[in-house]
């Protein structure tokens, strides 16, 4: 292998690193946004979740924005990813079905579009890790 072709692999690694680190971070943010909301106003929250008929409307409340909030900083950090990026990934699956499933409205379409490009992009990040600039990487 030439000095060029070792050269040119580093870089490519390097740029690597950095796009999977931004992509941790896009898709971090909405799920730490919306967990710190939903453990901000929890009542409301709680409110929304009986409407639509899940069950102990609070206690639910709290345990999705806790998912949302750790889960979203284990994303951003690169602590224990895959794991994250499952549960994420999962959760987001359910949270469309239970709530994004009425094809007569267009917005909750686009948002069922959302939610499964979101859930494929977390299963990628669980398939390939959180990449060299995460706290996995640093422990191993």
């Amino acid at each position: 292998m030439s000095n060029a072709s070792i050269a040119s692999e580093k870089a490519v690694s390097g740029n690597a690193s950095a796009l999977i680190l931004a992509g941790r971070v896009l898709l971090s943010v909405i799920f730490i946004l919306a967990g710190f909301a939903k453990l901000t106003a929890i009542s409301g929250t709680a409110g929304w979740f009986a409407s639509i008929g899940l069950p102990v409307p609070t206690v639910t409340t709290v345990v999705v924005g806790l998912l949302e909030l750790v889960g979203g900083i284990a994303i951003l950090v690169g602590f224990q990813t895959r794991i994250a990026a499952i549960l994420l990934g999962v959760f987001t699956l359910a949270a469309t079905a239970i709530a994004h499933t009425d094809f007569a409205d267009q917005v909750q379409v686009m948002f069922l579009q959302k939610n499964l490009a979101i859930a494929g992009g977390l299963f990628v990040l669980a398939a390939f890790g959180a990449g060299a600039l995460s706290i996995d990487a640093r422990r191993k």
